[in-house]
């Protein structure tokens, strides 16, 4: 069915696009005919109970759409409407195979930039465009990238549970079905303290004791070690709540446990303790799950205070700027490891992968899987094999599909966050 113009279209590709001058054969016509964007939607599903926010491109070519995650969680109205209310306006009838002036045109139009909201529907775009490309050329995403590195992306997962025993069965079980990387957690961030009852008043939160929570980490990493033996590797999140005297601490005390990494540590507003604490411990360093701004990773990245990246992707703006950070860490070291949470679309992990196999410098790849609701809202996602993520080599693009019929089972969740209300005992409120 043939849509009707929308003005901003008209006014846009006029302006991008004059009259194309003739060509002398086909494969030049094709190379250079402009792809004009034909409308930008914005979906919002809940299958496992998180908001995920997806972004479909259409092109002037039928058949040709793109999709892209602009997941954040927390704020998804704000990431719609941007996308919807400005960027829609801004890129029709735009060349969609113009994929670095669009990015750079996005993150400069508001003039303020470089924050949550704009980089995740930014990554929404960005990551679209360069499913349409790869479709175009009818490759899979990482044969546009310049081709596979290795043939799969090994992952770690999480272990948790509410006492040792359940987190180390849980990593045992793991183990069987051939991970080899594996977190380990007790009661989720904080420890089993964070059910503390508080000492001071009733304030609502998630209440923990940093003392506490030290100690029973020390006592889980130790039977962990002792019980899954040294071939197994073992990481850990402080998830930024130490103090950063007590996170220089921890990093030492953790030495004998030869950690994977030792992940956020610190909290970003702390970042400039990094080389501090990388010249106090030998405990492999991993951060960037809360970068934003190019200054909080070029300095972490160029100083070496960190082993490994932990970039959430869509909030630096998608696969445009991964791409440059990836080839900035290879040249100072350090490896990515890309954040892959569960308030991720599998078109984030998608992209994720697709950038781990193509990456020199590639370390790990979180993986916290897909539930049954989640595969019929997003056929082809990654398959998960002897815990290694493998790309489907014969499907173009980056391989994931939206059943939006299957999305619209899953309304959007609207309800107050919690988990990120953490406190100390006292009441005072502490970064989650």
């Amino acid at each position: 069915m043939k849509m009707p113009d929308d003005p901003t279209l008209a006014l846009n590709r006029d302006l991008v696009h004059p009259p194309a001058s003739p060509t002398s054969t086909a494969l030049s016509q094709f190379e250079d005919r402009p792809l004009p964007i034909r409308d930008v939607r914005v979906t919002v599903t809940a299958p496992e109970g998180m908001n995920l926010i997806v972004v479909r491109i259409l092109t002037d070519e039928p058949g040709l759409d793109g999709l892209g995650c602009a997941t954040f969680a927390y704020r998804h109205h704000a990431v719609r409407t941007t996308i919807e209310k400005h960027l829609r306006p801004l890129l029709l009838g735009r060349d969609a195979s113009r994929i670095g002036e669009i990015q750079r045109l996005m993150h400069l139009n508001a003039y303020w930039r470089n924050g949550p909201v704009e980089n995740n529907a930014i990554s929404g775009i960005d990551m679209a465009l360069w499913d349409i490309k790869a479709k175009r050329a009818g490759m899979p995403l990482y044969q546009l990238l310049g081709g596979k590195l290795r043939e799969a992306a090994p992952v770690y997962r999480h272990s948790d549970g509410g006492n040792e025993e359940e987190v180390l069965a849980s990593a045992a079980a793991l183990i069987a079905s051939g991970v080899r990387h594996i977190r380990l957690q007790l009661q989720g961030y904080g420890g089993s303290a964070a059910a503390v009852r508080p000492r001071v008043g009733r304030l609502e939160g998630a209440y923990f004791d940093p003392a506490a929570y030290r100690s029973e980490t020390i006592r889980l990493l130790r039977r962990a070690r002792t019980l899954l033996g040294d071939d197994v590797e073992l990481l850990h999140d402080v998830h930024e709540r130490l103090a950063p005297a007590d996170a220089v601490a921890f990093a030492r005390d953790l030495e004998e446990f030869r950690l994977f990494w030792l992940e956020d540590p610190l909290s970003i507003e702390h970042i400039d303790w990094l080389p501090r604490l990388r010249q106090a411990t030998t405990t492999p360093l991993a951060m960037g799950e809360l970068f934003n701004h190019p200054l909080e990773w070029t300095r972490a990245i160029e100083s070496r205070s960190i082993d490994f990246l932990r970039i959430h992707l869509s909030q630096i703006g998608g696969l445009t700027p991964s791409l440059r950070l990836a080839h900035l860490a290879d040249h100072f070291g350090v490896r990515t490891a890309w954040h892959g949470p569960g308030d991720r679309s599998p078109v984030g992990h998608a992209i994720n992968l697709h950038l781990n196999l193509v990456a020199p410098n590639f370390g790990i790849q979180e993986f916290c899987g897909f539930g049954a609701p989640t595969l019929a809202v997003f056929p082809g996602c990654p398959a998960l094999r002897d815990g290694h993520l493998w790309a489907h080599p014969e499907r173009p693009g980056h391989g994931i599909e939206l059943d939006e019929a299957e999305a619209a089972k899953f309304p959007e969740v609207d309800r107050v966050t919690t988990w990120t209300q953490a406190r100390l005992s006292d009441g005072a409120l502490s970064p989650p």
